[in-house]
């Protein structure tokens, strides 16, 4: 399009405008007048050249004038902005404030920012800092999540008289093999328990049981201490809290750590003091032991607000009352919620299943969540193809407090993620791939190992250190293995999780594992494919587990392996010179007799000659009379002779040791 024309001004001053059209005075050159002749804005002696808008030369197109650089004090009376959404590259911003690239690079460097280029992308607080360097605004007009997850969801239901009592959603925590599963079985009245590896929970389960006074929801967390991040996630989604403590054992680390995830959680706390019917029970200690740790625990009956049920798992007892009391707490709180809504929830487990893809579990907490419904997990996305509950039975839908196996996604999300069912795809799509690109830009550089790194480590000879690549069936348990063996990690070995992920063991994995040379360690997963014919062509190990207990002492033991051994000395006796004899096939030999001990032939020995220490070395000959032998005991003589050494005269003290290896522990 042609610039606008350009008009004289009183005062000696032209107009001229910019690319948007906004119009600009700048004083007209020395000596120049205001109006040329040869016609609006001719010059003279230009063969009439006509001027205006569309002056032109002859056998040619429309003249086209270049942006014109304003300064800020002539157009200090405008308000200058630009809208940016989050982002903005540099040479982006440079062309909207019809400047070169390369003038706002060197602003960037002169402000001291540095490792810039002109393909920088800059974030809305430095485009505003170096924007305002040339008399500019910068505006943020990006929307938040939540503007854009609320759009996503389409408008919300204005019944507020929809909203109806809901189940209550119990979280079971406590220390390991305190029996919070086997209380659950007998809740459940099944064997969940007897079917896990070790014994122990390796998972969050989560339960619809029906009770007398309606369904409560259970989750059941693990014990073990490598599970911390998944008993937290499930004192976040919960509305109360069941303490597992067994009465023969007492108040455990873990046990401390749930309570701590409860009240962290400002939830009501009930005490199941399990395993009341052992001879060896004292419920008694166990509440003194509650009691000191947080005063939450202080029982009824002393004044306090904690409640605390006796019960035994194994025969059942003080369970009915258990879930009464249960019951009544929910009634206390009046939980609500709104099934007319979209579905809203939060991801207690997910996994990579070889048949189904990507598999989540959810549990709904608002709204209901229909098969055929768009939802957004994290980064995940998807339509809801299929759902089954905690029974595996195939469900249409799902209410508030309803746990759900969800199929449909199009990646694994990430266990605690949240979960919304969303009427604009588009929008649900686009909100997906922001947090996608969040969590790889946060994502920590032990999640991916390059070839120059690991050229660099190789290079640092005295850096000992143990990579390793982490396979899970779930993304819980990966998370609690990666934790548990970053703890690992010290000052004598370094232990680095070069790639961890939901799945059974690849390909992709196995040479990742040639590329730096890693472990590839599988938790409930095996090798798939052509990938353990792979790992043994190549030498590459892979350990399988299902018991978090086997992997992280074997891992532990792995990482003492690379550690040198720590040689101790260990005395064996001490032979007198009593005699000195120069052999011509022997050399020097020294006739001695044992006085403490035993000498030994491939012993090493010092020879001291009184406080003075002569020769250290090996033992190359031990003869008794003339027979070689392997040992002489202390009363018997015998004759030494030591390696590369001659100078041994009577009185001289021989002293056998050896040297032991033992393991070097982390």
């Amino acid at each position: 399009m042609p610039p606008p024309p350009q008009t004289s001004t009183p005062g000696g001053r032209r107009t001229t405008y910019d690319m948007r059209g906004g119009q600009v005075s700048t004083p007209a050159r020395p000596g120049m007048p205001a109006n040329r002749p040869g016609g609006p804005g001719g010059r003279p002696g230009m063969g009439g050249r006509p001027g205006g808008p569309n002056r032109g030369r002859p056998g040619m197109g429309p003249i086209r004038k270049g942006p014109v650089a304003v300064s800020t004090k002539e157009m200090g009376a405008d308000k200058k902005v630009i809208r940016i959404e989050e982002k903005v590259g540099l040479q982006v911003l440079a062309q909207r404030m019809s400047l070169k690239a390369t003038e706002v690079l060197m602003k960037l460097i002169q402000l001291g920012m540095t490792g810039v280029n002109i393909n920088t992308t800059l974030d809305a607080d430095t485009a505003k800092i170096v924007a305002g360097e040339f008399g500019w605004e910068v505006e943020d007009v990006a929307q938040s999540e939540a503007t854009q997850l609320s759009q996503a969801r389409g408008p919300e239901t204005k019944d507020e008289g929809a909203t109806e009592l809901r189940a209550p959603i119990i979280t079971v925590m406590g220390h390991v093999d305190h029996g919070k599963t086997s209380l659950l079985d007998q809740i459940r009245k099944t064997n969940v328990a007897g079917g896990e590896a070790g014994g122990i929970t390796q998972h969050i389960g989560a339960y619809r049981v029906q009770t007398s006074r309606g369904p409560i929801c259970f989750l059941d967390t693990p014990g073990h201490e490598a599970f911390t991040a998944m008993r937290a996630r499930g004192a976040g989604v919960t509305d109360i809290v069941v303490l597992v403590v067994a009465a023969d054992d007492g108040v455990m680390p873990q046990t401390r750590e749930a309570v701590a995830h409860a009240l962290a959680a400002k939830v009501p706390i009930v005490v199941a003091v399990n395993k009341v019917d052992k001879p060896e029970a004292d419920p008694d200690r166990v509440k003194r032991q509650l009691m000191e740790l947080n005063e939450a625990l202080v029982p009824e009956e002393y004044g306090g607000r904690a409640a605390y049920m006796p019960v035994s798992a194994k025969t059942r007892q003080g369970v009915d009352e258990l879930l009464e009391r249960l019951a009544l707490e929910a009634e206390v709180l009046e939980l609500r919620a709104n099934p007319k809504r979209p579905g809203h929830g939060t991801v207690i487990e997910a996994l990579l299943d070889r048949g189904k893809g990507p598999v989540a579990r959810i549990l709904v907490t608002d709204g209901t969540l229909s098969t055929g419904d768009y939802v957004l997990a994290g980064p995940a996305f998807g339509k809801v193809r299929a759902m089954t509950d905690d029974r595996g039975r195939a469900v249409t839908s799902a209410g508030p407090a309803t746990p759900v196996e969800v199929l449909g996604l199009t990646e694994v999300p990430n266990a605690g993620d949240s979960v919304d069912a969303v009427k604009d795809p588009k929008k649900a799509q686009e909100i997906a791939d922001a947090r996608k690109n969040k969590i790889q830009q946060v994502r920590p550089t032990t999640a991916k190992v390059t070839l120059e790194q690991l050229a660099e480590q190789a290079r640092l000879k005295d850096q000992v250190e143990q990579r390793v690549i982490v396979k899970g069936d779930v993304q819980g348990s990966v998370e609690a293995i990666v934790e548990a063996l970053q703890r690992l990690s010290g000052d004598k070995v370094k232990l680095t999780i070069v790639h961890a992920s939901v799945g059974a063991i690849t390909e992709g994995d196995i040479n990742l594992a040639i590329a730096s040379k890693a472990l590839v360690i599988g938790f409930n997963v095996r090798p798939a494919g052509k990938a353990a014919g792979l790992a043994e062509s190549e030498g590459i190990e892979i350990r399988q587990y299902n018991i978090i207990y086997n992997l992280i002492d074997d891992v532990r033991g792995a990482m003492e392996g690379l550690l040198a051994p720590t040689l101790i000395e260990r005395p064996l006796g001490k032979a007198e010179v009593r005699q000195v004899f120069k052999l011509s096939k022997a050399g020097v030999v020294a006739g001695c007799m044992v006085t403490e001990g035993e000498v030994k032939r491939s012993a090493k020995a010092r020879l001291r000659r009184g406080t003075e220490l002569v020769f250290e070395g090996k033992i190359s000959g031990l003869k008794r009379f003339k027979d070689d032998v392997r040992e002489v005991k202390e009363g018997f003589e015998c004759g030494i002779s030591l390696e590369n050494f001659d100078a041994i005269k009577e009185g001289d003290v021989i002293e056998a040791y050896e040297l032991e290896e033992v393991r070097t522990k982390l």
